[in-house]
């Protein structure tokens, strides 16, 4: 081949070569400059810059905090949310000590834990209510036994009632699980039911999903747990009657927790230090959303209420 006709077909092949890059690179720039218009939640990603939340706390909230969290990264993929559990104290306590950026809580914040929390990062405490949960009292689903009291349910933790004969079931002692001391489901239900100290019988567990699985194996077994965590199999929950003479309320039915009529109700924190801000306050507010809330409903909690949501707007706004 002379080198005239070289010379033209290597002319040839870079002009086809340019033609053909030029078109594929055309292609991959629209495609990447193409801004997101936003997932279900209608964030705009665009709008968020890119963050990684770090959230630790309640054994309650992990499971739907979690699912929320995964459901956040699909519409925002440049923002990386991490969630573990450990207790309410726990997550607190990692607050404070400026290790995670969101503190799981199913108990509000104490004083003393708002003011180490200043004086170590130096700022105040924000705290937003994502949902409403209604702590269930769980027996094994073969326990005849379908309702308690409130009384009753402290006796029980008390250690004054040990077996289940004395409630109408059979003759059979109580096994009795709880929590451990640094959660928050320990202390509320401590407060608010056992009004005394635990019976030293209690066997401390150190999840919910550990109380469901022993009172699932034993039928004298009793425990408490997140609502969430009350459709296991082998266990079922108590409706529970706040006083004697008062209306047993089922915690699985929406309408008993939403309205008070359950007695064991309660909200579901999260703290963080300072007002909230770039991809914390998107997060927030996509779990207050209907999006958010429909979540909150499929994990087995309830939506915030009206008094919930004016409770948000100091951090929310």
């Amino acid at each position: 081949m002379n080198q005239n006709r070289w010379l033209t077909v290597l002319g040839l092949v870079l002009l086809v070569s340019m033609l053909f890059v030029v078109g594929c690179g055309g292609q991959h720039t629209a495609a990447d400059t193409t801004p997101d218009e936003g997932g279900e939640n209608g964030s705009d990603e665009a709008l968020i810059e890119a963050a990684s939340i770090m959230i630790g706390g309640s054994d309650s909230e992990v499971n739907v905090v979690t699912r929320l969290a995964e459901e956040f990264m699909i519409a925002n993929p440049h923002v990386s949310i991490a969630v573990t559990g450990g207790g309410s104290g726990v997550g607190i306590s990692s607050l404070i000590d400026g290790d995670i950026d969101i503190a799981n809580s199913s108990r509000p914040m104490k004083d003393e834990e708002m003011e180490n929390l200043k004086a170590n990062q130096g700022d105040d405490a924000y705290a937003v209510i994502f949902a409403v949960d209604g702590v269930a009292v769980v027996v094994n689903e073969n326990n005849p036994v379908s309702e308690l009291t409130v009384d009753q349910v402290g006796a029980i933790y008390r250690g004054e009632i040990t077996n289940w004969s004395d409630l109408g079931g059979d003759d059979l002692p109580i096994t009795l699980n709880g929590r451990q001391s640094t959660s928050g489901t320990y202390v509320f239900f401590m407060e608010l039911v056992v009004k005394a100290d635990y019976s030293p019988q209690m066997r401390n567990l150190p999840g919910t999903s550990d109380i469901v699985e022993a009172v699932a194996g034993d039928i004298g077994g009793i425990g408490y747990a997140a609502i969430g965590y009350a459709d296991r199999d082998g266990v079922k929950a108590l409706s529970i009657a706040k006083d004697t003479g008062s209306q047993a309320y089922d915690p699985t039915v929406l309408e008993n927790v939403t309205s008070g009529d359950y007695p064991l109700t309660r909200p579901l924190y999260q703290y963080i230090t300072g007002k909230p801000g770039g991809a914390l306050l998107e997060f927030f507010l996509f779990e207050t959303t209907e999006v958010g809330q429909k979540i909150v409903l499929e994990e087995g909690f309830y939506p915030i209420t009206e008094a919930n949501k004016e409770f948000n707007k100091k951090a929310l706004q």
